[in-house]
């Protein structure tokens, strides 16, 4: 009986401490304020993430960011006033890339924002911003540096590749890694809270297209060890057309063929067979056709399904949504 009461005893132990560990809230939180690649200018890419416990966000990109916020309003994922959301929900940005569906929102609401907020990016990147939007002929300069007179509402903080750098208001720190996106360098964010990890890569085309850059390949190198210790809790990557769209004509972009053949040589570099087993991947920046009958998001959705041997949760968020990430 002493062995049996034992047994159970264990049974009950591990049972509360299941049920303890799905209480909990998560590591990470994704609100999607905008999730294509175009071409409506009200559903840009833009995310807000925060960790366990920060009430602020940082914000990941912002080619839509106040239509994105009230869409989130709209359907539970914020609670706040859109004016308090950004204000003081948003304590800082991070800018993949320059182009205008990445930065548009941020842009048009900046003479709204409260000032004195950091926004993070390589230094190609913010010289883009500075030269040519906040520039008194795009756009008022509200940065810190550039066309006089600078009124220093933003700080273009330029963060050097893979260095750690804490972001303000949050728990989170950051680290940057350069992507190519065609002619455009581009970089992606890992966010590290505690001993967990979240991967935002902005716009990327595959290696094998990147005239002999392998900007990914050291990205997979660096995320192999979060990998295999279940420190990541997620990756956020483009696809942005379907299969059916030829090499030619991707312009440093991603289909979900190519996708999975760079999951693949992140699984490779993770230790081989089954390594991202059960990894969130979100799949973003999917652009719409103005063709009638063609629907890339269920021709991009379907595809990936039918390749992935990896094992790995694909998801394609929809504007406005919570995404949780334990």
């Amino acid at each position: 009986m002493t062995s049996l009461r034992r047994a159970l005893a264990a049974l009950c132990l591990a049972a509360a401490t299941i049920a303890a560990h799905a209480a909990e809230p998560p590591r990470f939180e994704l609100v999607t304020l905008g999730v294509e690649g175009g071409v409506s200018s009200d559903n840009l890419s833009g995310y807000l993430i925060r960790a366990r416990g920060d009430e602020h966000y940082l914000a990941l990109d912002a080619g839509t960011l106040v239509a994105g916020i009230e869409k989130a309003r709209a359907s539970g994922a914020l609670k706040n006033s859109t004016g308090d959301i950004l204000h003081q929900g948003i304590s800082a940005y991070f800018i993949s890339h320059g182009h205008l569906d990445h930065v548009a929102g941020l842009v048009i609401a900046s003479p709204e924002d409260h000032g004195n907020k950091p926004v993070y990016g390589l230094a190609s990147t913010l010289d883009v911003l500075s030269r040519d939007y906040f520039n008194w002929e795009a756009w008022p300069n509200l940065a810190d540096r550039g066309k006089a007179p600078a009124l220093g509402w933003y700080h273009l903080t330029v963060e050097a590749p893979g260095t750690w750098f804490p972001v303000q208001g949050t728990s989170m720190s950051a680290q940057l890694w350069p992507l190519s996106h065609d002619a455009v360098v581009s970089s992606m964010v890992l966010l590290r809270a505690g001993g967990d990890y979240y991967a935002y890569f902005g716009d990327t085309g595959p290696d094998a297209l990147a005239h002999g850059k392998r900007d990914l390949a050291d990205v997979w190198q660096a995320l192999a060890p979060l990998v295999r210790s279940h420190a990541l809790k997620g990756i956020q990557i483009e696809a942005s057309f379907p299969n059916d769209v030829p090499d030619a004509k991707l312009f440093g972009h991603l289909t979900p063929a190519w996708l999975l053949r760079e999951l693949q040589a992140l699984e490779d570099a993770s230790g081989g067979k089954d390594a991202l087993r059960g990894l969130t991947v979100v799949v973003d920046h999917i652009k719409p056709s103005l063709d009638e009958g063609r629907d890339p998001r269920a021709l991009i959705s379907a595809q990936l399904a039918a390749g992935n041997t990896l094992g790995v949760r694909f998801v394609l968020p929809r504007q406005g949504e919570r995404l949780a990430f334990p």
